[in-house]
């Protein structure tokens, strides 16, 4: 029996729905919400992305919520210090990490990735801060390479390291089997992050739990890039249903805090889905599902 821990990325992944956009208060209700049902970390969004975005992650941080709040970086001085000025003290750092990102998206080398994000995580530590490290595109990545970057990462003081199906390629054998080789090498939690091009997001994040995976990133009612990310209730009744593994989530409170989302984006839940949640709404906000 182990637990594994939630990091929702409604505010950021999410919000990379084509056609959403959240406002500040829409943020802060939605930040709450994620709370109360108790979400370990909430990623609150890009502080790099401009004054409106700081805006909502300030507002964020003053809640003084129980989850931790953390905003996602580049490999940039620049984006972390966006992120300090909004009084965080987590931070998540992330680089491509396949050749395919690398040449084509960024224009350099593996060597300017490793060196950059040595810069990046040192100077996130320096300032205070918890850091996690992102290995995007993960899955198309060198082997080699994703193990030599996660192996830095923790040689630099990363508490976590996020393994991002970035296109969503993987299937739930090939996520195990991944997160497995990855959990041989590198000593950090490992976070899985995947995408439902192919309709196995969720799948794929059981997978890679089964795989050594500790964490998983989600967003409420599966909105997020392209296809969308894995589900943040979907997910944990399959992990308490199916496998009676430990998340810390309160059910009770998915209908609201679904339904909010929902209306906010302008994209209605399924029937099914909604009756599931009304039952687990009517089991009381009260209870924890601790395997």
């Amino acid at each position: 029996m182990r637990g594994i821990g939630i990091v929702d990325t409604t505010l950021r992944d999410g919000e990379q729905t084509a056609g959403i956009v959240f406002n500040v208060e829409e943020k802060v209700q939605i930040a709450r919400m994620l709370d109360q049902a108790g979400v370990q970390v909430i990623e609150a969004g890009i502080p790099a992305m401009g004054d409106v975005e700081q805006e909502a992650v300030k507002a964020i941080v003053a809640l003084d919520l129980k989850a931790q709040i953390t905003t996602w970086n580049r490999v940039s001085l620049n984006d972390i210090k966006a992120s300090l000025e909004c009084g965080v003290k987590h931070v998540h750092i992330s680089a491509p990490v396949s050749d395919l990102h690398i040449q084509y998206k960024l224009g350099k080398s593996r060597q300017w990735v490793l060196e950059s994000l040595s810069r990046a995580v040192s100077f996130a530590l320096d300032h205070g801060c918890q850091v996690s490290v992102g290995a995007e595109d993960a899955s198309r990545a060198d082997q080699g390479f994703l193990i030599q970057f996660a192996q830095l990462a923790e040689a630099q003081g990363a508490t976590r390291l996020r393994l991002a199906d970035t296109v969503g390629i993987m299937d739930p054998f090939v996520a195990c089997e991944f997160t497995a080789l990855v959990a041989k090498k590198v000593g950090l939690d490992l976070e899985i992050h995947t995408h439902n091009d192919f309709g196995m997001a969720t799948a794929n994040t059981l997978g890679a739990i089964r795989g050594g995976a500790r964490w998983a990133s989600t967003t409420v009612n599966g909105i997020g890039e392209r296809a969308g990310n894995t589900s943040l209730e979907e997910l944990v009744i399959a992990l308490h249903c199916l496998y009676h593994l430990e998340t810390g989530i309160r059910p009770g409170y998915f209908k609201p805090l679904c339904q909010y989302v929902a209306r906010a984006t302008r994209r209605q839940l399924p029937d099914n889905k909604l009756e599931l949640l009304t039952h687990y709404e009517e089991r009381g906000k009260g209870i924890s599902w601790s395997g």
